[in-house]
């Protein structure tokens, strides 16, 4: 009997992306990843809980008397970017290495999910393994081995599998009613900025159940069984969660009609599909030195959402499968309106397209049914597209891995430290062993360091983009409370660490140890 070879292909495909995700998982345990400002505040609650605060509460020094601590209830970010990381530590590893297992483990559960979403809706085993490997070629996916974003990593191992229970429930139940209700629970845990997706997906659920049945009882059932297990999870998220504190929504300026305000969420099949805003460093919201100015970074934001609506207008004229174009249907417009009317009130959400992941991922199987029908010469314009994508990718991880290898220094928490040389790190740890019960105070001016201080209170100190016209008394923390460290980077001398240790006004000698060439010591005792 003769066997064809093409059936073997998606297999293929699928086992080299899982060998490199689990060969690069295991690189990166032996040496974990860097950390991104969000998570290390996570993890600042972390360090507060396994010190005796309650849960999700940061304690801190008060600023209105630093000889006591005050608690804050953190709701701006969701708590699984810490906790499941922290699951880990009971098995010996230390947090860096316990983010490293998460890492993989989430690379896995998004991958598998997706491919299983991509072939429960529609699509043949070839197109979903070849999404998954283009996916796997996006710089978003190599970051993951280089930073540990928290919430993205989680939300990426979420997603897929909570769309494959949105196609593959079939009717009204007891089914229906606990999967709305514990992907709710579950998505909040991975990230808080799920919620978009969660309501898109249950939208989508409800007109795939409904569309078909002409009844208006069935409709009105249907939206039954999806509401109530919904506003269930919605309300206790609230109650329990979000009502505790700020979180990106609740802060918001004067409406603020701009280009970008629509042309931004309507480029993100572009934007996120094609790792298009990584590869400038951020067109908006930069990340590293910007490619484009301003202006022609909106000009090229402009084209890419005219092109982005061509490119879903296509696949959904084009790809057969009626629950496919649904979905990007109801993906497309849900976020389209939720991040345009957050971007027109000037909510404390970032122009970047990691918001916008689940519309990049989705619209790719429907890239790869298009090129499909295409003739071989655009299909290998997309190919020689996608090789240009894989290898900015791989030297984009390549170089961020050996930068954290050589050049980031590592402490107790086994994160890569990027602002910290090892001489200041090894002074700094060496006095807080020092000094036990929270007899010192340590500043610093990134909110990792301090996951390096085992015993004593911490500190982060503000980003304050002008130093001349500031308030002192808004940064001021008041009172006495034993030794105060400050660590500074030598570039702050002068008037900028002057003004930092007015600060402390409590404090009125401090004395000046240069720890390395590149940063200083501020102490008074």
């Amino acid at each position: 009997m003769k066997i064809s070879v093409s059936k073997y292909i998606p297999d293929t495909i699928l086992a080299i992306v899982v060998m490199f995700t689990i060969v690069a998982g295991v690189f990166l345990y032996l040496s974990p990843p860097a950390l991104f400002p969000d998570p290390a505040w996570g993890f600042q609650v972390m360090r507060s809980m396994q010190m005796g605060a309650h849960f999700n509460l940061l304690v801190k020094p008060d600023q209105a008397d630093i000889s006591r601590n005050t608690a804050e209830f953190l709701t701006w970010w969701a708590p699984g970017q810490y906790l499941i990381p922290w699951f880990f530590k009971f098995f010996g590893c230390n947090t860096g290495q316990a983010a490293a297992i998460t890492i993989t483990l989430c690379q896995l559960l998004g991958l598998s999910g997706f491919y299983c979403f991509f072939k429960k809706i529609g699509f043949s085993p070839l197109i979903a393994a070849l999404s998954i490997a283009f996916i796997a070629c996006q710089q978003f996916y190599a970051l993951n081995y280089i930073f540990y974003n928290g919430g993205e990593i989680l939300l990426f191992a979420f997603t897929g599998w909570f769309l494959y229970g949105c196609i593959d429930l079939q009717k009204p139940g007891l089914r229906l009613f606990l999967f709305v209700l514990f992907a709710g629970w579950l998505g909040f845990f991975c990230k808080s900025s799920v919620m978009w997706v969660y309501i898109a997906g249950l939208f989508f659920l409800w007109l795939r159940l409904s569309l078909p049945q002409r009844s208006l009882s069935s409709h009105i059932k249907n939206g039954v069984w999806i509401a109530i297990p919904a506003l269930t999870a919605l309300i206790t998220i609230y109650i329990f969660f979000s009502s505790k504190g700020q979180n990106p929504a609740s802060v918001s300026g004067q409406l603020k009609l701009v280009w970008q305000t629509f042309s931004f969420p309507l480029a993100s099949p572009l934007l996120a599909g094609f790792s298009l805003d990584d590869l400038a460093h951020g067109l908006l919201f930069h990340s590293g030195t910007p490619i484009f100015s301003q202006p022609v970074a909106i000009l090229i934001i402009v084209v890419l959402a005219f092109i982005s609506l061509i490119l879903v207008f296509a696949i959904i004229r084009l790809v057969p499968n009626n629950d496919y174009k649904l979905l990007i249907l109801v993906f497309y417009a849900i976020s389209l309106s939720f991040f345009s009317y957050a971007y027109l009130r000037q909510m404390a959400i970032s122009y970047e397209a990691r918001h916008y992941r689940v519309i990049g991922i989705i619209v790719t199987p429907g890239i790869f049914y298009l090129l499909g029908q295409w003739k071989v010469g655009y299909q290998a314009c997309f190919g020689l597209i996608w090789l240009c994508i894989a290898w900015s990718s791989f030297h984009y991880l390549a170089k961020g891995y050996r930068l954290n290898e050589e050049k980031g220094v590592r402490g107790i928490s086994g994160f890569a430290q990027q602002f910290i040389d090892l001489p200041s790190l090894h002074q700094v740890m060496t006095l807080d062993n020092e000094y036990h019960d929270a007899e010192a105070i340590f500043a610093f001016t990134s909110n990792d360091i301090g996951l390096e201080i085992q015993h004593n209170r911490i500190i982060t100190l503000e980003n304050i983009a002008d130093y001349d016209h500031i308030n002192l008394e808004d940064y001021e923390y008041d009172g006495h409370a034993g030794p105060l460290y400050i660590l500074l980077p030598i570039s702050y001398q002068g008037e900028k660490a002057d003004t930092i240790l007015k600060f402390f006004p409590g404090y009125k000698v401090f004395t000046e140890t240069r720890l390395s060439e590149k940063y200083v010591l501020y102490s008074a005792k």
